[in-house]
């Protein structure tokens, strides 16, 4: 199974027609360029953010255009200090466009999740993010299988339905 990465997985973002739609599913990641950021925050450090721009241009550009880009993280509360670092973060991501939703995994009883994260195009393609054990991001494994749509579609609709709007969420 070959895996998307790098500009090629950033290629999905710029080609979709209408609506974007993350689960992010973990407590913890270990992105590569998120390491240093997160120990600084961690440490009180100021940042510059520089890291961040590429992601949020690519979300601007996307939004800018009138296309649809959704967020949801489903984190168990009490919160870890790495969706503590997302929450501060959130409010980038809704300044260029993304609608963020938080998710406390006691709402989610009786959601069929898929095994990994993904990210849903167009409600027709899956893109599945496979991580290692420890958080570390592998890449990107497309699907246009019906079956896999239909789940990620039918996890997309009851996870929001339970989300709460960023603005709305006070992290505990």
């Amino acid at each position: 199974m070959e895996l998307l990465t790098g500009n090629d997985f950033d290629e999905l973002f710029r080609t979709f027609k209408r609506s974007a739609f993350h689960l992010e599913m973990r407590d913890e990641y270990h992105v590569a360029n998120e390491v240093d950021p997160f120990r600084r925050w961690l440490n009180g450090e100021p940042d510059d953010y520089e890291w961040f721009q590429g992601w949020l241009d690519l979300m601007r550009s996307a939004t800018d255009a009138g296309k649809t880009v959704q967020r949801a993280r489903v984190m168990t509360e009490p919160i870890t200090d790495y969706v503590r670092f997302e929450h501060a973060l959130a409010p980038f991501n809704v300044a260029a466009g993304e609608e963020v939703f938080w998710v406390p995994r006691d709402r989610t009883a009786g959601i069929d999740f898929p095994e990994h994260d993904y990210w849903l195009f167009d409600e027709s393609i899956v893109s599945f993010n496979i991580f290692s054990a420890d958080g570390d991001s592998f890449g990107a494994r497309l699907s246009g299988d019906p079956v896999d749509v239909a789940q990620c579609l039918k996890v997309r609709d009851q996870v929001l339905a339970v989300g709460i709007p960023h603005r709305e969420y006070v992290p505990h």
